[in-house]
C-alpha cells in the first residue's frame, strides 16, 4: 500500500522494505564495529576514527553520486550500493584482525550506504506528493523502527555480556544486508517518475546550484542541523557502548537504551506533519535540536541507568524530527532534475560532520571518558541550533 499523497509509480512499499533493512544493517554493525575495534585493544579515544572512516570517503563521491541519479543511473547506484555493503560485512567478519583493515572495510560500509540512501531519497524526492512532511514523515518513521529493532537485536545476541561476541553480530549483518539487496531487485523494476514534459536529462551543476541568497541561507542552515542531528545519533550508537564498558553496563542493557531512543524517534514522527501545521516548520526544528542538545549534553553525569534511559527517550523525540524536517525543506525547494543533486550535498554535509566532528570530540573521550564527548556534543548541537534561528525565519510554514 502506498502511503497517503504518494505516486505509487515509485514503488513505495520496496522503497519502505530496503530503507527498513537498510537502517537495520547499519544500526547492528556500528556499535559492532565499536566492539570489534574494542576487542582488538583499540583506545576508546580513537573509536573516532571508526565513525570517520565510514564517512570519508562518501565526503569526496557523494555529490558525483547524487549527479548519477539524476542521469537515470538510480538503478546502477542502488545495486551498487548492495553489493558493497555485503562486501564489507563480510570483510568485517572474515578479514579485519587489525585496526587499519577495520577501518577499510568501514570505508567500503560508508560508500555502500551512501550510494543506497541517495537511491532511497532521490526516489522518494521525485514523488511529487501534496504532502512531502507526511511522505518522508513516514518513510523516516519506518527507519525509525529499524534502528529500534536493531539495538534490539543486538542486546538479544549479546546477552548479559559486557564484550559480546562480534562474530554473530555481523553475521546478523549480513543476513539483514542480504534482505537488502532482494529489495533492492524489487525497488529497482519500478522506474522514477518524469514531470509531464520532462526528461532524464539533469540540469548542469552549475545552474543546480544557483538558488536566491535567502533560499540558500535556509538550504545551509537546514543541513546544517541535519548533520548535528544525524551526528548525535551516529555518535550515540558508537560511544553509549563504550559507556557502558566503562561504567560496566550489559550489552543487553545498552541495545535496550538504543532501542529506547529510537523507539521515541517512531512516536515523534507518527504524527509529525500535524506539528509542522500547528508550531511552523522553521520553530519545530529549532525547537526540537535545541532541545536534544541539552539532553545529549547531560549523558556526560555519571547518571544511573533509568536517568539515563529517560534522558535518552527525552532525546529521541526531538532528534526524530530534525531529519525529515530537512529532507522536506530541501526536496521541496529543488526543482525537477536536481533534487538528487541536492539530497546528495545534504548527505554530503552529514558525511562531512560524520568524517570530521567525530575525530574532534574522540580526543574527549580520552580525557574525560566516553560521556565526554556527549557534553561536547551537546555544546555544537546548541552553537548550530543558535546560528539557525535567522536563517530560517525566511521559512513560510
Amino acid at each position: 500500500m502506498d502511503a497517503p499523497g504518494t505516486a505509487p509509480k515509485i514503488g513505495f512499499p520496496s522503497v519502505l522494505a530496503h530503507a527498513f533493512f537498510l537502517q537495520g544493517a547499519v544500526y547492528l554493525v556500528r556499535p559492532a564495529t565499536s566492539y570489534k575495534a574494542l576487542e582488538l585493544g583499540v583506545n576508546p579515544g580513537l573509536l573516532g576514527l571508526v565513525v570517520a572512516s565510514f564517512s570519508i570517503l562518501p565526503v569526496f563521491l557523494a555529490i558525483a553520486i547524487g549527479r548519477a541519479t539524476d542521469r537515470g543511473r538510480e538503478k546502477q547506484v542502488l545495486l551498487g550500493g548492495a553489493g558493497l555493503m555485503l562486501a564489507s560485512g563480510a570483510g568485517l567478519l572474515f578479514a579485519a584482525p587489525s585496526l587499519p583493515a577495520l577501518l577499510g572495510w568501514n570505508v567500503v560500509l560508508g560508500v555502500g550506504h551512501l550510494m543506497s540512501i541517495i537511491g532511497e531519497q532521490g526516489r522518494l524526492a521525485s514523488a511529487n506528493a501534496r504532502n512531502m512532511d507526511k511522505v518522508f514523515g513516514f518513510y523516516t518513521m519506518v527507519t525509525a523502527v529499524a534502528q529500534a529493532a536493531a539495538p534490539l537485536l543486538l542486546g538479544f545476541l549479546g546477552g548479559a555480556a559486557v564484550n559480546p561476541d562480534t562474530a554473530v553480530l555481523l553475521g546478523a549483518y549480513l543476513l539483514a544486508t542480504a534482505a537488502m539487496l532482494v529489495a533492492t531487485f524489487f525497488m529497482v523494476r519500478h522506474s522514477v517518475p518524469v514531470a509531464p514534459g520532462g526528461s532524464k536529462a539533469p540540469v548542469k551543476l552549475g545552474t543546480a546550484l544557483k538558488v536566491a541568497p535567502a533560499a540558500r541561507n535556509t538550504l545551509i542552515a537546514s543541513i546544517g542541523l541535519s548533520m548535528m542531528v544525524l551526528c548525535s545519533i551516529d555518535l550515540l550508537q558508537v560511544y553509549l557502548p563504550a559507556l557502558g564498558v566503562e561504567r560496566g553496563i550489559p550489552t543487553q542493557t545498552i541495545g535496550g537504551l538504543l532501542a529506547l531512543r529510537a523507539a521515541a524517534t517512531v512516536l515523534s514522527r507518527l504524527g509529525m506533519d500535524r506539528l509542522v501545521r500547528a508550531v511552523g516548520r522553521a520553530r519545530l526544528l529549532l525547537v526540537s535540536t535545541g532541545a536534544s542538545a541539552l539532553l545529549v549534553g547531560l549523558l556526560v553525569l555519571d547518571l544511573p541507568v533509568p536517568a539515563v534511559a529517560a534522558l535518552l527517550a527525552a532525546a529521541g523525540l526531538g532528534l526524530g524530527l530534525g531529519q525529515p524536517l530537512s529532507m522536506t525543506v530541501v526536496s521541496t525547494a529543488a526543482t525537477e532534475g536536481t533534487r538528487g543533486t541536492w539530497m546528495s550535498i545534504r548527505l554530503l554535509g552529514n558525511r562531512l560532520g560524520q568524517a570530521v566532528i567525530p575525530v574532534g570530540v574522540g580526543v574527549f573521550a580520552t580525557s574525560l571518558g566516553a560521556g565526554g564527548v556527549f557534553l561536547v556534543l551537546g555544546t555544537l548541537m546548541g552553537a548550530a541550533t543558535l546560528g539557525s534561528i535567522a536563517p530560517l525565519r525566511t521559512l513560510r510554514k
